[in-house]
């Protein structure tokens, strides 16, 4: 500040000499400091340039074979026209190339695509593109050489994430949202829920949790925010502007968001891991490391230029937009009619550079992780220095399986393949096929096609279930035909059961509130012989949703999506199972009705982790009277009944796996009655000081009215003493006549009849 100031008193001084002095030039005054003090400095609009590392090292005499081949790889990887011109290579004092050239593009759109589409390319088997702005490397080559430490950000403890598991009463956790209002609570199976956390405006439209039921995410405008821990603590933000969608990976450690608004990166706007790059502009899909907040990837979303009732129909997209495989080691998308692509985690790269290229693919699904493949895993990652157990197999490759339509003369097919290798396990040839759908057994023992076939004239439909033993040898398929189309499909999640609900009602496809369709129930099992066989079938049956319990054996069927129609029905597939075994020869019925009920206007079910307890609610999002929600037991009885207004949703929170061993598992079973009589006493301990609660409750209350009525009976008769009209007794002189009442009955008696004709 001094030097400017001294020169521009300088600058005065010879502008006043030069007014004292008429023949002196005003050329020989001297503004060279005012001209630095106030210099603009110009855009010199370098963004287009970028530097690309990893080249291969070459001479001059090989310069232009190597431009070409990255011509070549420009054009073909990232559909980008570069000129020769365009790049340039800097050499070293011996002739050879210092390993990275400078490429010139047309704009800074085509940089930015460059750099999306090039960056982390495998060029040969040694040399790997890295891909940078040079203004970037500008940057980062002026930064001050001297080291600094960095600040030291004071620790910070938190509370353990799943404390909510030491609960000592062993309750499970819900999630409540009702009008402004989320509530967190204890679920007790005979008294009100009890409340653990409550806030007000904690999300902007609505809740989940995740897999494990670590974290509980909310929505807001400016991202996903995630809360967990005793206090309830936000435990990391991710900023997604108008987020909608949110799924996570299996265990927890990467998630997808989705907004239907393209992503806009500002001028000023933060720079980070955490935070969008100009080259994430217009995309809508977002994966992220959930413990780090870092941004991996972003992904784009196809619209139509049309626009329908909504706003613009989207293209090719459905939710997950990425399919997790069961270790989360990969994820995949669909490219409808090319093929699969499949990425690699953290690092979010394509797997081996390249897609699975499969003409006209239509879906695919993952194979899940049971837990045998569990079990195995988790030894195999403890030993892999240390002695495995005697006759342990390695765990399975991940797999997941794909189908294809009907093209000219081919006909449809569903292949399994492994990943990584991309080795084909298993395919099958289908034909008559109208559509297809894939049903992984929960414990990826099974695997479903379910084929809808068209018959010759194309106007009926009807189904076969395509049924892979995925644990036995070249994978065998078994063939299990159904004349009817199919309403809804769910395996059974611990067992070998499945439940089918078909219909061969004139309205079905029609959709119309006001029309409830005839339905009929199918129940199928692994039959000791080693096929698949029909165990029951139910007709005149209404339900059109299946909900297994987690635990298996009890199947609820519920008719959602009905204006008339509202049942609830448990059953039970292996309820003879003791009488069964014992038994000689005889045929027994496994399947059962249990239990039956009705919840008006339901559009939600979800059983509890646990496999006990079910919830069945009306929402404020679907349905526009008597919003609630109710409990139910594993039998169909109804425990709890709540009617909120403007209700939206209540979820139970997932349980992680159990950390008990299979011997611990063994000797709970062995000692369960032992057990059972200490968790009953519990209970009824629990209900008679639920009772003892309530009985002095009612005393409290009681004696509060005694104590009112006498004294407003004193104050009447002293009232009436003095002749005066009592004023503040009003409601008690009101019983007083409410229990005096006096009721007049009217009693009509005919006592003559007499009957005319008239002519």
């Amino acid at each position: 500040m001094a030097d400017a100031s001294t020169s521009t008193s300088t600058a005065q001084q010879q502008q006043q000499q030069h007014r004292m002095d008429p023949t002196s030039s005003v050329e020989d005054i001297d503004f060279s400091d005012i001209e630095a003090k106030y210099e603009v400095h110009m855009d010199e609009g370098l963004d287009n340039d970028i530097v690309i590392n990893g080249v291969p090292i070459v001479t001059s005499a090989k310069e232009q074979r190597l431009f070409e081949a990255i011509q070549k790889r420009f054009r073909t990887q990232a559909n980008i026209d570069v000129s020769l011109d365009a790049m340039h290579i800097p050499y070293k004092e011996d002739g050879e190339s210092k390993g990275y050239i400078i490429m010139e593009l047309a704009n800074n759109e085509e940089a930015t695509q460059a750099i999306r589409a090039m960056n982390g390319y495998a060029f040969d088997k040694r040399h790997r593109f890295v891909l940078n702005r040079l203004t970037d490397v500008e940057r980062l080559a002026n930064m001050d050489e001297a080291y600094k430490d960095p600040e030291e950000e004071p620790f910070h403890q938190r509370g353990h994430l799943r404390s909510w598991l030491m609960d000592q009463a062993g309750r499970d956790q819900v999630v409540m949202c009702a009008r402004d209002d989320v509530l967190v609570s204890w679920h007790s199976r005979t008294a009100q829920p009890d409340e653990a956390h409550k806030r007000t405006r904690w999300t902007e439209s609505y809740v989940q949790w995740s897999p494990l039921g670590t974290y509980l995410a909310t929505f807001h405008m400016q991202g996903i925010a995630l809360w967990g821990g005793p206090t309830w603590e936000r435990i990391m933000r991710y900023p997604h502007p108008g987020v909608r969608l949110v799924d996570f990976s299996p265990n927890e450690k990467y998630m997808v968001t989705w907004s239907p608004e393209p992503i806009q990166v500002s001028d000023n706007a933060p720079q980070g891991p955490q935070f969008f790059a100009p080259e994430d502009e217009g995309n809508r899909v977002a994966v992220w490391d959930v413990r780090t907040g870092h941004l991996l990837r972003t992904f784009p979303i196809l619209q139509e230029d049309t626009t329908g009732p909504t706003g613009p129909a989207i293209k090719g997209f459905s939710w997950p937009f990425l399919k997790w495989s069961g270790d989360s080691k990969y994820c995949a998308k669909v490219t409808p009619g090319k093929g699969i692509s499949v990425y690699q985690l953290p690092s979010m790269g394509l797997l081996d550079q390249k897609s699975i290229k499969i003409e006209g693919v239509v879906d695919f699904e993952w194979c899940p992780l049971g837990d045998k493949d569990k079990d195995a895993l988790e030894i195999w990652n403890d030993g892999k220095n240390k002695d495995l157990p005697k006759g342990f197999k390695k765990p399975r490759d991940n797999m997941l399986v794909y189908w294809q339509p009907e093209v000219q003369n081919q006909p449809a097919r569903v292949t399994v393949i492994s990943v990584p290798k991309r080795e084909i396990l298993r395919s099958k040839n289908l034909f008559n096929v109208a559509d297809c759908k894939l049903h992984w057994h929960p414990q990826g023992d099974f695997l479903c096609v379910k084929v809808d076939r068209q018959t010759k004239t194309k106007k009926t439909v009807f189904c076969n279930f395509e049924l892979f033993r995925m644990r036995e040898k070249d994978f065998p398929v078994e063939v299990v035909e159904l004349k009817d189309p199919v309403v809804a499909f769910a395996w059974e999640p611990q067992g070998t059961h499945f439940a089918v609900i078909s219909s061969n009602d004139p309205n079905l496809g029609v959709v119309a509130p006001s029309i409830t369709l005839k339905t009929q129930l199918h129940f199928y099992h692994l039959h000791p012989r080693g096929d698949f066989r029909l165990l029951k079938t139910l007709d005149n049956k209404t339900c059109n949703a299946l909900f297994w319990s987690p635990r298996g054996r009890h199947l609820l069927t519920a008719t959602l999506g009905s204006s008339s129609k509202f049942d609830l029905e448990w059953y039970d597939v292996d309820f003879n199972n003791d009488a069964r075994q014992n038994s000689s020869g005889e045929v027994l019925e496994e399947v059962k009705l249990i239990g039956s009920g009705e919840h008006y206007s339901i559009t939600d079910v979800e059983w509890d982790p646990s496999g006990r307890f079910v919830t069945t609610s009306s929402s404020l999002w679907r349905h526009s009277m008597e919003q609630g929600y109710a409990i139910w037991d594993f039998r169909g009885n109804e425990l709890q009944k709540n009617i909120i207004e403007q209700f939206k949703q209540i979820l139970w929170r997932p349980r992680p796996r159990s950390l008990l061993s299979k011997d611990e598992m063994k000797r709970v079973r062995r000692n369960l009655k032992e057990f059972s009589k200490v968790f009953d006493q519990e209970d009824q301990e629990a209900e008679s000081s639920q009772a003892l609660a309530h009985r002095e409750e009612y005393k409290r209350m009681l004696e509060e009215w005694k104590s009112w009525r006498a004294y407003n009976r004193e104050a009447l008769q002293k009232a009436q003493e003095e002749g005066k009209e009592p004023t503040a007794i009003s409601s008690a002189s009101q019983l007083e006549k409410e229990s005096t009442e006096e009721i007049q009955e009217w009693v009509e008696e005919v006592l003559e009849e007499k009957e005319e004709v008239v002519g």
